[in-house]
């Protein structure tokens, strides 16, 4: 089972939180189709921040909006003027008031919706893939991580036939609930077509009780509670 399913999904409840919290109530469809609006303008007008993730809270009037960036200096700009535009955008978009919080990722290379972006660009920027894949699988493992997946498919090198490689190193544990698996998918872009990565990356086992909410989790994370394979000297 844990070979089919969507790893975060699997961890629901157990070890993670979601991505959106609020109550649905009668209007429900109205605010999934919203926070779709929300994610894809964000991610296309934010497309060199590098996001990791989105995650939005609501109350009756006020929708808080927190994303998690490897360079939020390029979201708050100069003055925090930037995040002033981005706040008026969202507010004509979902026209409800707007609270904008951003959250900087410290190590970008243990997240996979990151690693995988970063895969992507540089197959589109005609960097061989398998370079691309050993260089972000080395530099992973660099950082502290306890094992690394990454599976590519489609014309590879521009080969007149679609295929898939698998590349790993470390441990991926994907039945154990406890076992901390960041899962993402990216597409990169190409003249010949469009090339699919799947990432996955285990940051350690969790023991105890975790809260499940997202920016709690991540200061938690950083402060070194959550066990993680220690670098070597």
């Amino acid at each position: 089972m844990g070979q089919k399913t969507n790893p975060i999904g699997n961890r629901l409840g157990f070890i993670k939180g979601w991505d959106s919290n609020w109550f649905g109530g009668k209007n429900y469809g109205e605010k999934i189709v919203e926070d779709d609006k929300i994610r894809r303008y964000l991610n296309a007008r934010l497309s060199k921040a590098g996001i990791a993730r989105i995650i939005i809270e609501r109350t009756l009037k006020l929708v808080t909006v927190t994303i998690q960036s490897s360079r939020p200096g390029i979201i708050i700009g100069k003055g925090g003027t930037e995040v002033e535009k981005l706040k008026e955008e969202l507010k004509k978009l979902t026209g409800k008031e707007v609270q904008i919080n951003i959250f900087e990722i410290k190590r970008p290379e243990l997240d996979a919706s990151l690693v995988a972006a970063g895969i992507a660009r540089q197959i589109e920027g005609r960097i061989s893939f398998r370079r691309a894949i050993k260089m972000s699988v080395a530099s992973t493992m660099r950082m502290g991580a306890e094992g690394i997946k990454v599976t590519i498919s489609g014309r590879l090198n521009g080969a007149e036939m679609a295929r898939t490689e698998h590349f790993k190193d470390g441990r991926i544990p994907l039945h154990t609930f406890r076992a901390d698996i960041d899962y993402a998918l990216a597409e990169a872009h190409t003249t010949y077509g469009r090339i699919g990565i799947k990432v996955w990356i285990c940051k350690g086992e969790v023991y105890g009780k975790r809260d499940l909410s997202p920016l709690p989790a991540q200061k938690q994370q950083k402060s070194g509670r959550f066990g993680g394979r220690k670098k070597k000297k």
